[in-house]
């Protein structure tokens, strides 16, 4: 059952991630990398985009974001931002091992599929999602909301 997903909330958070990560990627902070990975876990966890509370608590209550609720799945979009969690984490322990060119290709590998998503609409991991659905994984039970290509944004009605 499709339930209402605001995805101007989702926005604000592929936003955030790419602003932190590209700013620990400028100032060489691999402890940004990691901050902004447990932010995205925590949130898979709660249910919930782990840059909510910015949307709600600061950009929404002073009108800089508008609501944009639109009938979908939120469980590829945790899978998705848990799935970024996992390469931002991968990454931290790579820059940590003194490996920084795995490390930050695995962080701008993040940052290129959250601006994939900000800008273009297509959200890879819930594509991948949606694909582990068509090859019957376990626990991937959700199919794509009626007349949209896996990935892409749902339609207004």
């Amino acid at each position: 059952m499709l339930t209402n997903i605001d995805h101007t909330a989702l926005k604000v958070n592929q936003a955030s991630i790419i602003v932190l990560v590209v700013l620990a990627f400028v100032l060489n902070q691999p402890w940004l990398v990691a901050a902004v990975a447990a932010v995205m876990a925590a949130g898979t966890l709660l249910g919930r985009p782990g840059f909510s509370p910015l949307y709600r608590g600061v950009l929404k209550p002073l009108g800089l974001a508008k609501p944009d609720v639109l009938a979908d799945h939120p469980e590829p979009h945790r899978f998705a931002q848990g799935l970024g969690a996992i390469f931002l984490g991968a990454g931290f322990i790579f820059l940590g091992l003194d490996l920084a060119a795995i490390g930050w290709a695995l962080s701008w590998l993040v940052v290129g599929l959250a601006a994939l998503n900000l800008f273009a609409g297509f959200c890879a991991g819930c594509a991948v999602y949606y694909w582990l659905n068509r090859l019957h994984v376990p626990g991937f039970d959700k199919t794509p909301p009626g007349g949209v290509f896996p990935g892409t944004r749902p339609q207004r009605n």
